[in-house]
């Protein structure tokens, strides 16, 4: 059974994703990388609900990842209208130590085509750019009506809208980047090193599920 990583945010997006991979049989490694620590435990809830569910329909795994340390050194060293872009190319380089351990193929994203900053084309294939295995992308086109509709089909809807705060949204500009240029951002990232700690990262992971 081909195996993917899939990037499992919390919102409403990339569970509905993750349930169309797992509805054409494929097996998912979900990931979650999370910055909290108030919150930590009510976050931790939340995404092992929100896997549960998924594994209603097919084989999953859960990975938890902690975020914080590693988005301290991206607020150090990247402007603010970027910061977005890069926490998620930095989540990819994380996610393939995950991918390389676990053997799979590819990466599964909920990336829906324009609805929010970090998912316009220009920023899409810069944050693309940072995997080195395909990114299939099952809810890309569509509306955000049909996401809720499949969400609430499925029984993760009540679950995503469960107030949370994604780490893809901590100190970044109020506008953030919309056309970003990876040649610009690979500049930004060139003044962080961040090797060890993207590999203790997935080294400290905690996998939850099975």
């Amino acid at each position: 059974m081909p195996k993917y990583v899939s990037l499992l945010s919390g919102g409403i997006d990339s569970p509905v994703a993750s349930y169309l991979m797992l509805e054409k049989k494929q097996e998912l490694v979900l990931v979650h990388f999370h910055n909290q620590t108030i919150q930590k435990e009510r976050v931790k809830s939340k995404v092992i609900r929100l896997s549960e569910k998924l594994s209603e329909y097919g084989k999953v795994k859960l990975y938890m990842i902690p975020f914080g340390g590693l988005q301290r050194k991206v607020i150090q060293h990247i402007s603010a209208k970027n910061r977005m872009i890069v926490y998620r190319r930095v989540m990819f380089w994380i996610a393939e130590k995950i991918l390389e351990k676990e053997e799979a193929i590819g990466f599964v994203t909920g990336d829906c085509l324009g609805q929010v900053a970090s998912q316009t084309l220009d920023n899409l294939g810069v944050v693309h750019s940072a995997a080195k295995k395909p990114v299939l992308t099952p809810v890309l086109g569509f509306d955000k009506e049909e996401i809720v509709n499949i969400a609430k089909k499925i029984g993760t809807y009540e679950l995503s809208i469960e107030q949370y705060s994604d780490c893809c949204s901590f100190m970044i500009a109020k506008h953030p980047e919309t056309k970003a240029k990876l040649p610009d951002i690979e500049k930004e990232e060139e003044k962080m090193d961040i090797t060890k700690e993207i590999k203790e990262s997935a080294e400290n992971a905690e996998i939850i599920l099975p």
